[in-house]
């Protein structure tokens, strides 16, 4: 699995002590309590899994979402393109992306990160451009009257000012990830969401309530350390 129950307390005691750094120590003691939880009910493995599809989703779907945002923002044909497009994304019901992802990938982890990542684009490319696209531009012509270059407006200037909203799209990203990963759980990408649906299909309605509540446990401190990373820009 590449995950075992012995290192649980060296996990736990890094995201407390990242919980406390970024969002203070009622976000610590949450996170301490509720990992902890986690841990006793059982769920600890399914949990790490979740938690890695979401890392990965999110990442990947980072890395294509914030240039995406910032093409859109410098480039108006581009803006017109991509914002039916983000629409379309967001309106889409979940269950739709399975479809395309088992087609391609067949069933299991892969494709569960393949919709994971389409699904949860879009808040990050809408506010990477509604953050360039807020800085005033009176600041980004003083910096080009002193000879700045594009690419040095865009990385010291535009990007850093736009740092907050961007984060703000992050926090949104992480969370529909971590939305899509669980309905993954019906393509057999594991985790929590296979937890979920394994109390659904047995009528267990303990099993389901105690693996739906991990999930709400891990979106809540996954919520509160992003937004504490979001709050120290302000």
């Amino acid at each position: 699995m590449g995950v075992n129950n012995d290192t649980f307390f060296i996990i736990i005691a890094l995201f407390t002590a990242l919980a406390w750094w970024k969002s203070g120590k009622g976000v610590a003691l949450t996170t301490l309590l509720g990992l902890t939880l986690i841990y006793l009910m059982g769920f600890w493995i399914a949990t790490m899994e979740t938690l890695a599809l979401v890392l990965v989703a999110t990442l990947t779907a980072l890395v294509i979402s914030v240039p995406l945002g910032v093409w859109a923002a410098k480039n108006k044909l581009t803006a017109k393109i991509i914002r039916p497009l983000l629409d379309l994304m967001q309106t889409m019901p979940a269950f739709v992306y399975l479809i395309p992802a088992v087609l391609f990938f067949s069933i299991g982890k892969v494709p569960g990160a393949f919709a994971t990542i389409i699904f949860a684009m879009p808040p990050a490319v809408r506010l990477t451009t509604l953050g360039i696209d807020a800085v005033p531009k009176d600041i980004v012509e003083a910096a080009r009257s002193f000879g700045a270059t594009n690419s040095q407006i865009l990385f010291k200037v535009e990007l850093p000012l736009a740092t907050k909203t961007i984060l703000a799209g992050i926090n949104q990203t992480i969370l529909l990830s971590l939305s899509m990963v669980v309905i993954a759980g019906m393509i057999a990408a594991g985790g929590l969401g296979e937890k979920v649906l394994e109390g659904i299909n047995n009528l267990d309605i303990g099993l389901g309530f105690e693996s739906g509540l991990s999930v709400v446990i891990l979106a809540i401190i996954l919520d509160r350390i992003t937004q504490g990373f979001v709050k120290k820009k302000a």
